[in-house]
């Protein structure tokens, strides 16, 4: 498939390791040129191997910070790219980036949303209140930003003494940095003697990295499942369809996921307490109405907590691309074909129209996508710096594997960055299938590292993720 007026576009590949190397292949289906950056530490990263490979070494460009949007825009401007994709991390969900990639005098596409649809939900207590105007459920708690010491201690109060009216005998409420994500600026209070000075350290840290001080402080549940649904929207906000749900809710203690799996649950093969294709269906039409609301023109990610009763409640919205994409891609079909979500992020992102309606979208089977990390996981998941040696694994055809580690030679892990190594996409039938698949390419996998400093053993989380493998979709 090739875009229309093809030969004025190039895009910039703001972003490194798996995600650039997936933008790449989304750009070569599109039949678009591309440019990618890199730093000194990610000169061995696959994503600059496979950028040479495919538009030769001037579409590698070497910047000393991906953070550093002056450099992305100089390199934009010497390679005279059209449009930036900004992956995710780093620039993708930052609203003032996007705004400043459409309107700076040599303006570009942003390959995501319009930057004020970022700016509108990227806000936790501004997305609260458009949830709650839809009476779309959303967790108890503030729905405006807190800056009061005073104020914060009249909502923690409320929540602890609603926890215990509910027979919650050690409540727990989080507090957050309204204007974060991805799991950064949370803690967690059980005593409200301590709450003070959590509230104090959350406000300074938002501050700090994102400019707000506004706080967000919501009861904590328990128990809860981690699901999310996708959601693909066409530019100019008037067409929205979705590709289903996943689980997410193996994570590490830091609230960073490790197994994703969608469909999010399996009503009729794992048992619930609840209708869990009522949930299902119910999370998928409140995330669509919202993009409806919204006027959403992209892709995007609603995220809900699901408790042990059934009872959905919307944390936040995503909007960019996520690194689990593949997963609800992999179950997908539009008029019977396959579909890429990131090469629909781009097509629709330069103009092109949905071309389908949710009536053409079909699933079939199972998806388990792996997050291969090196890392400790009896030791909260503490990174691992050192060298991997060896990585392999057997290919086949319900398999797919994403990564930016060099197969056929040493790859030192840059510690300037998450030690992500590699995503496994497994496809089955039924989630028993999916399973079984799921472990026998961890059993069948190689991977062999020398770790750096102190430690004496190099660590990965692949006996971890074969671990929770056999209860996957379960509270």
């Amino acid at each position: 498939m090739q875009l229309r007026n093809i030969d004025r576009h190039k895009v910039l590949i703001a972003n490194r390791g798996e995600i650039a190397m997936r933008v790449m292949g989304a750009c070569r289906r599109l039949g678009l040129d591309f440019v990618c950056v890199c730093t000194a530490a990610d000169r061995e990263s696959g994503h600059v191997r496979l950028a040479r490979e495919l538009a030769g070494d001037g579409a590698v460009h070497t910047i000393s910070s991906y953070l550093d949007a002056n450099e992305i825009f100089s390199v934009a401007d010497a390679s005279g790219a059209t449009a930036v994709h900004p992956g995710y991390g780093f620039f993708a969900e930052d609203f003032r980036f996007a705004r400043r990639v459409v309107r700076r005098d040599r303006p570009m596409e942003f390959i995501g949303p319009s930057w004020w649809v970022i700016r509108d939900l990227g806000d936790k207590i501004n997305t609260k209140r458009i949830a709650r105007s839809l009476n779309v459920p959303t967790v108890p708690g503030s729905d405006r930003p807190v800056y009061s010491e005073i104020e914060a201690d009249e909502i923690a109060s409320s929540l602890f003494e609603f926890q215990a009216s509910q027979g919650i005998v050690d409540g727990v409420i989080m507090v957050k940095a309204s204007a974060g994500g991805g799991g950064m600026g949370i803690e967690e209070v059980g005593d409200f003697n301590e709450f003070r000075s959590v509230f104090r350290r959350i406000r300074n840290y938002a501050k700090r990295n994102f400019g707000d001080e506004g706080v967000l402080i919501e009861q904590r549940i328990f128990d809860f499942n981690h699901l999310e649904v996708q959601v693909v929207s066409g530019r100019g906000g008037g067409q929205h369809v979705h590709f289903g749900t996943r689980n997410c809710s193996v994570q590490s203690t830091g609230k960073q996921k490790r197994i994703e799996v969608a469909p999010g649950f399996a009503p009729g093969v794992v048992s619930y307490t609840f209708d869990a294709a009522r949930v299902l269906s119910e999370i998928t039409n409140h995330s669509l109405a919202m993009a409806r609301e919204t006027r959403y023109d992209n892709v995007g990610t609603w995220e809900w907590i699901i408790t042990p009763r059934g009872e959905p409640f919307l944390m936040e919205v995503n909007t960019r691309i996520q690194v689990e994409n593949g997963v609800s891609a992999v179950i997908s079909r539009v008029n019977g074909q396959p579909v890429d979500i990131i090469t629909e992020q781009i097509r629709l992102a330069l103009g092109e129209p949905l071309r389908y309606t949710q009536e053409d979208i079909t699933f079939e089977g199972v998806g388990i996508e792996y997050r291969l990390v090196a890392e400790n996981t009896a030791n909260r998941f503490t990174p691992c710096a050192g060298t991997i040696t060896r990585l392999g694994w057997p290919e086949r055809d319900w398999l797919q594997v994403h990564t930016h580690v060099p197969t056929d030679r040493p790859y030192e892990i840059p510690m300037e960055y998450d030690p992500n190594l590699a995503l496994a996409i497994v496809w089955g039938n039924d989630l028993a299938e999916a399973k079984a698949r799921g472990l026998e390419f961890l059993d069948g996998l190689v991977l062999e590292g020398e770790c750096g400093g102190s430690a004496n053993e190099f660590y990965s989380n692949v006996e971890y993720l074969k671990a929770k493998t056999g209860k996957l979709l379960e509270f």
